[in-house]
């Protein structure tokens, strides 16, 4: 688990140390194209980055709560409506973080700060 961890963060790293790379290079040959491009470039990346973490997270929260409702609901099978209640809820506001996050990174991709 360890090297997985490892080798992801050194991947992740190696990423953003070639963005800056190129966007310099970029931005020494084109001028306002090539800051247009970078600026697209790094949005296009961090919504990508941001969406995946986002469906990470709910789906582990997701998981978490309906795998512990089970259990609720096999060790009190009388309470089964309550604990059914309480967990439609409670994935209803999971997901809604999951639509947040897709409503930002929507509105950073669709977003035209240089007039294009």
């Amino acid at each position: 688990m360890k090297k997985i961890i490892t080798l992801m963060v050194l991947a992740i790293s190696m990423l953003l140390v070639a963005s800056v790379a190129f966007a310099s290079e970029a931005a020494a040959a084109g001028g306002a194209d090539a800051a247009k491009f970078s600026f697209f470039g790094t949005v296009a990346f961090a919504s990508a980055i941001g969406i995946g973490i986002a469906a990470l997270g709910t789906g582990i929260g997701m998981g978490l709560g309906i795998g512990r409702a089970v259990e609720g609901i096999a060790r009190n099978p009388e309470a089964s409506g309550k604990i059914m209640t309480t967990m439609i809820v409670g994935l209803a506001l999971i997901e809604s973080l999951a639509i947040y996050t897709l409503v930002v990174v929507l509105i950073l991709l669709y977003a035209k700060p240089f007039g294009i």
